[in-house]
């Protein structure tokens, strides 16, 4: 019998719920501190910014909140996913190891993110907000917003770090297309986007300096929200959908992960994959080795330190324990991709800390070369970020084919890379080079980070 490559479910199978992992921790994570107190925030320190349902989440202690059914029924437009077995790569790669990717680039914006888009636009509605503003940096999540704020009946505003808004002009195409007013980060609209060009005139511009933007037009206008892609619980909480499906999708053919990979900037992908099989080595029902692949030029967990920072560059947000490469943090603009920010989700650093995930950075060329081979093989072009998924799985993969091991390898492929063409056409070129964040730039943008007992 042939083995099947793509693994589908039907709409009735779309979680009815979102898992929050964080009940089963066998450690809480830190708290979320007031930058002037150093005390632990209270819902009415974020009610400026989020809708009170979302702030709930973020601190919920049940192990699972219902998905309202407005925001199911606008999942059915493209969830559930498929989950492929990488057949033709795994003959190429001549390994025994079986390599499974799920793939997220069938939403209306390409990628994972709508996932949490549509629930945070759906909140924000019920909520009254008129606005909603957000950051981006590849522009995957400024498009999922602006989907998500459209179908909702809400106006978005989208701050774009500046070297992915000049090289990437279609994602700013999609954005407006849904009626987004998209900025390029830093800009002359806000205070903080005036002081940054201040100061570098010329700067390139950070996830950190887009969020002090978007933040600074959200606190001061009481009508206006903000919206986060990555990094906070309740966004983690609305991606644990991909990891439910692919859970049944595995089940369909009698496999269990033995390795689990997926690229982390702020770590919503990584962890939308990962938590529901955390879920299960937790309780002793499965053990994998999950992984997350960050980029040798923004190596948050990898080269980081594990201590309370600012979530922006500015200094505006409340204080938040992740791994960290200090807040005024500006990745080099040679990076082709997103995951540009300068710590890594809290609960994700304190799922490393707790010794239940591991890390490893790896450099763009050898994510591109990965690439290719997974177009070439797979026929789907991926976007730059999960290059560093598929890298990692080519690693895993080899060291099968050299050990004769029979690893299951699941992968999370979050998005398509066709509006990323001028990344590929820069790595085709030969003009693509591998940058690793120097050791002293990191160590002097740490020297500003607050000291916190």
């Amino acid at each position: 019998m042939t083995e099947p490559t793509k693994i589908l479910l039907d709409e009735s199978d779309i979680p009815t719920h979102w898992y929050n992992i964080i009940p089963d921790l066998p450690a809480p994570p830190p708290p979320v501190l007031h930058p002037g107190t150093l005390e632990p925030v209270g819902p009415g320190d974020l009610a400026p910014l989020f809708p009170m349902d979302l702030i709930l989440q973020e601190v919920s202690q049940d192990s699972y909140i219902e998905i309202p059914e407005p925001v199911r029924d606008i999942y059915r437009l493209w969830r559930p996913t498929p989950l492929y077995r990488a057949h033709r790569l795994e003959r190429e790669l001549d390994t025994p190891a079986r390599i499974y990717y799920k793939y997220e680039g069938a939403s209306p914006a390409g990628s994972h993110k709508p996932n949490t888009a549509v629930a945070q636009a759906y909140y924000n509605a019920q909520a009254g907000v008129r606005k909603l503003t957000t950051e981006t940096g590849a522009g995957q999540w400024g498009s999922a917003l602006a989907l998500a704020c459209r179908m909702f009946g809400l106006e978005c505003e989208v701050w774009q770090v500046a070297a992915s808004f000049d090289q990437k002009p279609y994602r700013g195409s999609m954005m407006r297309t849904w009626g987004a007013a998209v900025h390029s980060s830093p800009s002359t609209v806000t205070n903080a986007g005036q002081a940054i060009l201040a100061k570098d005139p010329h700067s390139t511009g950070s996830l950190g300096i887009a969020i002090s933007e978007a933040v600074e037009v959200a606190a001061t206008n009481e009508d206006v929200n903000y919206s986060l892609g990555s990094v906070l619980n309740h966004v983690l909480l609305h991606q644990t959908v991909i990891g439910q499906e692919a859970a049944a999708q595995l089940a369909k053919v009698g496999e269990t992960p033995d390795v689990i990979i997926g690229c982390t900037g702020g770590g919503s992908n990584f962890s939308g994959l990962s938590y529901p099989f955390l879920r299960e080595k937790l309780a002793g029902n499965i053990n994998p080795t999950i992984r997350a692949v960050e980029p040798a030029a923004c190596p948050s967990i990898t080269k980081g330190e594990y201590r309370y920072d600012f979530g922006d560059t500015i200094g505006m947000t409340p204080l938040i324990k992740m791994h960290t490469l200090g807040h005024g943090f500006v990745p080099d603009p040679i990076h082709a991709g997103g995951l540009r920010y300068h710590g890594m989700s809290p609960l994700v650093s304190h799922i490393v800390e707790l010794g239940l995930m591991e890390a490893e950075a790896i450099g763009q060329v050898e994510c591109f070369e990965a690439a290719l081979q997974f177009a070439r093989t797979e026929g789907i072009i991926p976007a730059p970020e999960p290059t560093h998924a598929i890298a990692g799985a080519l690693r895993e993969a080899e060291e099968c084919r050299e050990s004769g091991e029979e690893k299951v390898i699941l992968i999370a492929l979050c998005g398509h890379g066709h509006f990323d063409m001028a990344a590929y056409d820069t790595f085709l070129s030969g003009e693509l080079h591998d940058y690793d964040y120097p050791s002293e730039a990191i160590a002097a943008a740490l020297a500003e980070v607050p000291v916190v007992a």
